[in-house]
């Protein structure tokens, strides 16, 4: 486990797909930290970058859906008698190719695009869903919040764009 001084330290990039990220580094770890931040929490969780073929083989195991995704969370869930000084929140699965698809076929920016998913991916982490309506609204209201505070655009006034 890192040691986490510093809040960039509890962040563990793992790069695992052939094309390079379209974006930096420092900015998914600002988004991290801004998510972590407005929810008073310092914790260690993973980002995990991947191909189309790995996170389809995960959204099949682990979600029964036979097909790519664009990201995927899994909490840690550590038993409490586990002591550690930074919480280990979980893993964040994201594959860029489904992003940078996503981003062309909705017509948003890449880093706008980018930005959401590596946000809600967080959110989940710390314990949001959207399965139920109410729990949707009340995640999606966060990720506008904080989308708000990077500059972004609500990505939802997007979509309703798009069907109508």
């Amino acid at each position: 486990m890192n040691d986490c001084h510093e809040l960039d330290d509890c962040i563990d990039i793992q790069v695992a797909c052939e094309k390079p990220l379209p974006i930096a580094d420092e900015d998914v770890r600002k988004w991290v930290n801004l998510t972590l931040k407005e929810h008073s929490e310092v914790a260690e969780l993973t980002l995990r970058f991947v191909d189309t073929h790995e996170i389809a083989e995960l959204n099949k195991t682990y979600r029964k859906k036979d097909k790519p995704t664009n990201v995927l969370a899994f909490p840690s869930n550590l038993p409490d008698e586990i002591k550690i000084e930074y919480p280990l929140l979980g893993d964040i699965i994201i594959c860029p190719n489904v992003l940078e698809k996503e981003s062309q076929e909705q017509a948003i920016a890449l880093d706008a695009h980018w930005a959401h998913i590596v946000i809600h991916g967080v959110l989940h982490l710390l314990g949001y869903d959207h399965i139920k309506e109410k729990d949707a609204q009340k995640m999606q209201t966060m990720e506008i919040k904080l989308l708000a505070k990077l500059g972004f655009a609500n990505p939802y006034q997007q979509e309703d764009a798009i069907s109508e």
